[in-house]
């Protein structure tokens, strides 16, 4: 992992710096828990239990989110002061190998948050350029990250790469290197609309899910499923939100619908979950860079004022 040199004004620099590093890393993890507690979910693992997994818990979901978190801390501090340029990912790539080593010591060998490692990787150290970025912002330069020319060691194949073969489909690279189109554009202003509508954490949470899901070509469904698989997914969180969202019992009834749908055909929606993560923590990002502007502002008043 990369060694940050500070010269000028060392002590204060790297305080600011691990400081900066361990706020995001919160972050992340905070956004793998609240996706892995909100309850419920059609098909994935939720405080009810494993939906359609055989392997995977709520209990192993948490132990995972928090084993990773030091490693986003390291991406952080990789990515500050940093250009964005094949050395970082090189070193970005290499962190995250080492997070899915921990991943899978963690989980007893199962895949609880590959994609999420990948995903949430790329917005830390997008995040970790700036603290003033928007969430279109700092997707845009997690996008510029993913698209920079990289040879990756040999790996086995992913049921990722395996359904993006198979059916043309963008896939959790595609995603990222088009700048988190799914999160900007459909899980954000969801989640946003929804908490200005004034509905609970959870509402607007499974809402923006819901919006993710009936958009995405989820390779999770794809690999396990098919296309029947992924247009019923699509189709019944369609229905979710015409019913009238995760709020309503009309929109409840179509959550519990497409629930028994997906735990029947032994299907998640494990990319749209990951996306979700996603939207929470560039929500986050925003929010807090937001409170430490107003706290600045208020500050600087009473300093004038005195």
């Amino acid at each position: 992992m990369k060694t940050i040199v500070f010269t000028r004004n060392a002590p204060a620099a790297r305080t600011r710096s691990l400081k900066r590093a361990d706020q995001l890393a919160a972050l992340a993890r905070e956004a793998l828990t609240e996706e892995a507690e909100l309850t419920p979910k059609p098909g994935l693992v939720d405080q009810r239990g494993p939906g359609a997994h055989k392997d995977l818990s709520l209990e192993v979901m948490l132990r995972s989110a928090a084993v990773l978190e030091p490693y986003f801390a390291a991406m952080s501090l990789a990515s500050q002061g940093r250009d964005l340029n094949r050395s970082l990912r090189l070193e970005l790539a290499t962190i995250g190998r080492h997070a899915e080593c921990a991943m899978y010591t963690a989980t007893h060998g199962s895949n609880s948050h590959k994609g999420a490692i990948w995903i949430l990787g790329l917005l830390v150290a997008a995040s970790a350029h700036g603290e003033d970025q928007t969430a279109r912002e700092i997707a845009a330069s997690a996008g510029a990250i993913a698209r920079l020319p990289y040879q990756a060691q040999l790996e086995l194949l992913t049921h990722g790469d395996i359904a993006r073969n198979r059916y043309g489909v963008a896939g959790a690279r595609g995603e990222a290197a088009n700048d988190f189109p799914h999160v900007v554009n459909h899980g954000l202003p969801t989640l946003r609309r929804q908490q200005a509508a004034g509905f609970q954490k959870s509402v607007c949470q499974l809402d923006a899910l819901f919006s993710i899901m009936s958009h995405l070509d989820d390779t999770c469904l794809l690999y396990r499923g098919g296309i029947d698989a992924l247009q019923a997914a699509k189709s019944g969180a369609r229905a979710v939100l015409l019913a009238g969202g995760s709020s309503s019992s009309n929109g409840q009834a179509e959550m519990r619908n497409l629930d028994r749908e997906l735990v029947a055909r032994h299907v998640s929606p494990g990319g749209s979950a990951d996306l979700l993560a996603a939207t929470i923590f560039l929500d986050s990002v925003e929010r807090h860079s937001c409170e430490v502007r107003k706290n600045q502002g208020e500050w600087e008043e009473r300093d004038g004022a005195a």
